[in-house]
């Protein structure tokens, strides 16, 4: 190419493309790339609609203190024996916190000393009131000695437990103070399933833990403790030892429920956790402040839940209710006419769905109140009237006898092969049971009754309303069973009578 080239000899598209890449060519020959000082932006927000709970915590957070109960020897090693339960494969488990040694006791420098077997069990606790109360566990400072309560401030406070109910598992303290931050109390009535629910307590020891979730299930019954007039609010917030008595609270900051158990095959938490309804706390906490106890309505009844099977032999339009096993004689269930195998449908209008929702209705009222009660007999409902009795605390905590050992005269054949023997006076004395009442089971031949449940030891005290004495009269009373017809039988175990619904099948062996 000669050496004067010019852009202008070249035909037009070319010239064209040619100015193009000469005038790209000038400029990237003199632009040089400039470096300025410029603020990193923050990253964008990649999650929104969740729940922030910042602002209820730090509304929330001064209200709820630490509580130390100092406990002595026993109640120390019943607490160490507790928490040995591990081999138990499921069950409810009530958290303190760690058990520290005193100084001199066992396990600390210079040996045991006059505070041997003593320690400290930590539990959080909330402020109900500004003058001072404070709701904890009832069995957080069960037994203790000396009570401590801290505050978020780091004030400490010797309290004063003011009453303590086992039942309800709610404690009462008080400390000289004025002006502290109350929390607000919600409606537990007004909880449903789904909805988000935070939990404030010091687990381990930590202070103002907060961890949330949600309403796993409300009304929930516990099968593993006689705490029959607690209907649980189950979550799934994360409890641990030293949040018993810390408060539960919904979105608004309002407490709803007090933390009070988990329930664990492993002794840590596994999503499931129970707290006490604020209803059924503060109910126990206005008895607590004017006589230190607690008093609960009581019938006389023991009751049982209804199945399928239970349902089809009481000939029962469905399984809802609470069927009663056994009515105490002269209680006030006895006195309203109420019997053995009746449904008790409905208390004071309230629907009864299973029979655990029977127990926290009575115990709620007064003793002396008048209760209306829906009751299923026969294929019709009875409208009853009961006059409620005091609940016996001694009695409702006891632990049922075991069964009579001993052997007796083993006789009769019958359409479920249940065969009976008869009671003596011992036997029926240790059951509680009158003069000729009640037989025994030697054996079970049938497969029926083995698939019900019933074994060598159990004792018939009913088929259907039909009340039994000897081997004789269970035979007799069991001659007309046909396949496919559902007996109820009331059977007693320990000192708890069930009714037990036997359907012997066609063609099997009885």
């Amino acid at each position: 190419m000669p050496s004067h080239f010019s852009v202008s000899a070249l035909p037009a598209h070319v010239r064209a493309f040619a100015l193009v890449a000469v005038t790209a060519a000038a400029t990237t020959a003199v632009v040089l790339p400039v470096a300025t000082a410029q603020s990193p932006q923050p990253a964008p927000q990649m999650v929104v609609g969740l729940p922030d709970f910042t602002n209820l915590v730090q509304q929330v957070g001064p209200g709820v203190v630490n509580v130390e109960a100092e406990v002595g020897g026993k109640v120390a090693a019943a607490r160490s024996a507790q928490d040995d339960e591990d081999q138990i494969p499921e069950f409810f488990r009530r958290f303190f916190g760690p058990d520290l040694p005193f100084p001199g006791g066992p396990g600390t420098p210079g040996g045991p000393g006059p505070d041997a077997g003593r320690g400290v069990s930590l539990g959080t606790g909330f402020i109900i009131s500004p003058d001072g109360y404070v709701l904890t566990n009832h069995h957080v400072v069960d037994g203790a000695d000396q009570v401590t309560v801290r505050l978020s401030d780091r004030r400490e406070f010797k309290a004063k437990v003011v009453g303590s109910d086992e039942q309800s598992d709610v404690a009462l303290l008080k400390i000289a103070a004025t002006g502290l931050p109350a929390l607000r109390l919600g409606d537990s009535n007004q909880l449903k399933p789904g909805q988000w629910a935070v939990a404030i307590g010091s687990p381990f020891g930590l202070d103002h833990s907060v961890t949330a979730g949600i309403i796993s299930a409300v009304g929930r019954a516990n099968p593993y403790a006689d705490q029959r007039y607690v209907p649980f609010i189950q979550t799934d917030v994360a409890i641990n030892r030293g949040n018993s008595g810390g408060p539960l609270l919904n979105t608004r900051g309002e407490v709803v429920g007090i933390n009070s158990q988990i329930f664990s095959n492993s002794g840590g938490y596994m999503g499931v956790s129970f707290a006490i309804p604020i209803d059924i706390a503060m109910s126990a906490v206005k008895q607590l402040k004017a006589t230190g106890k607690v008093q609960r309505g009581q019938i006389g009844v023991r009751v049982q839940a209804i199945t399928a099977e239970n349902a089809a032999g009481l000939k029962l339009p469905d399984s809802r209710g609470a069927l009663v096993a056994d009515v105490e004689p002269g209680s006030p269930a006895a006195k309203a006419g109420i019997e053995p195998m009746d449904v008790i449908r409905s208390f004071n209008g309230a629907p009864i769905n299973d029979s655990s929702d029977l127990p926290p209705l009575v115990g709620a009222q007064a003793p002396g109140t008048r209760a209306a009660l829906g009751v299923f007999r026969e294929g019709r409902t009875l409208n009853l009237t009961v006059t409620l009795g005091q609940l016996d605390e001694a009695q409702a905590n006891a632990n049922a006898p075991g069964m009579p050992g001993k052997a007796g005269p083993a006789a009769g054949r019958n359409p479920l092969g249940l065969v009976g023997q008869p009671l003596d006076a011992d036997d029926r004395r240790q059951l509680g049971l009158a003069a000729n009442e009640g037989v025994g089971i030697a054996s079970v031949e049938g497969l029926a009754a083995r698939r019900a449940g019933l074994q060598p030891g159990d004792v018939v005290l009913q088929v259907g309303r039909t009340k039994v004495g000897s081997p004789g009269e269970l035979d007799r009373a069991l001659a007309g069973a046909k396949p496919g017809q559902t007996m109820m039988l009331l059977v007693r175990r320990g000192n708890a009578s069930q009714f037990v619904a036997v359907t012997p099948r066609e063609g099997a062996a009885r």
